[in-house]
């Protein structure tokens, strides 16, 4: 099956967390072995929007800021293609060059690709580009709640929500840098237009994303 992999910054890199790294590295490989064709898009984290703050207090524009952040998600990547070694392939810079390099066999690894699109809409052209049949996104949360869990003691858990059902939750839909949500509504509405089934889950634990590919009653499935 066609994969694409969303681990999130806030859960690899806020702070860096190299032992989850390692798993996750192990987790990409394990994949590739059970026959799945994998891209993994990763975040930047709080490194990321450190250096958002930098620029901005230097006067940096939003676009340069964008960059910043951008190229510290491409250091993390390239920490998971260092640990693949040869089973992984180069970091892209581009949603072409990632699906040439996965029909050439390996797991891909990517970061930001350009100002203005968040690692959540890289993951959701991807998955649109190579056709996968799947997006998994591993957060620093359980799901998608019905409230924000970090404001709200009586926020429920959704087992399952269609994508126009999510986007009515989102508070916050203009992109900024540094924009940091259960998912992005770019890629929501990428994802809705072509019906990519997509599953949310705990990130902390990289089983979980096994446990969602393999179709298990895991995190909340976003779906049509």
């Amino acid at each position: 099956m066609r994969i694409v992999l969303r681990i999130g910054g806030s859960v690899i890199a806020s702070p860096a967390n190299p032992k989850l790294i390692d798993r996750y590295a192990k987790l990409l490989k394990r994949l590739e072995e059970l026959g799945h064709e994998v891209i993994a898009v990763v975040g930047g984290g709080a490194l990321a929007r450190e250096f958002i703050m930098m620029g901005k207090e230097i006067g940096l524009s939003q676009q340069q800021q964008d960059w910043l952040a951008i190229h510290v998600s491409r250091l993390y990547a390239l920490l998971f293609i260092l640990k693949l070694g040869k089973d992984g392939v180069e970091i892209s810079t581009s949603i072409s060059n990632a699906a040439r390099a996965l029909r050439e066999g390996g797991v891909v690894v990517m970061g930001g690709l350009e100002p203005g699109m968040t690692t959540d809409a890289v993951a959701a052209r991807t998955a649109l580009e190579i056709k996968a049949k799947l997006l998994v996104k591993a957060t620093d949360q359980d799901g998608v709640y019905d409230k924000d869990p970090a404001k709200y003691k009586e926020a429920k858990r959704l087992d399952n929500v269609t994508f126009s059902g999510l986007a009515e939750l989102f508070e916050q839909r203009s992109h900024e840098a540094g924009l940091h949500q259960i998912l992005d509504p770019v890629a929501v509405e990428i994802l809705r237009n072509r019906s990519i089934k997509t599953i949310i889950v705990n990130g902390f634990n990289p089983e979980n994303v096994l446990h969602a590919i393999e179709g298990r009653n895991v995190g909340t499935t976003i779906t049509q």
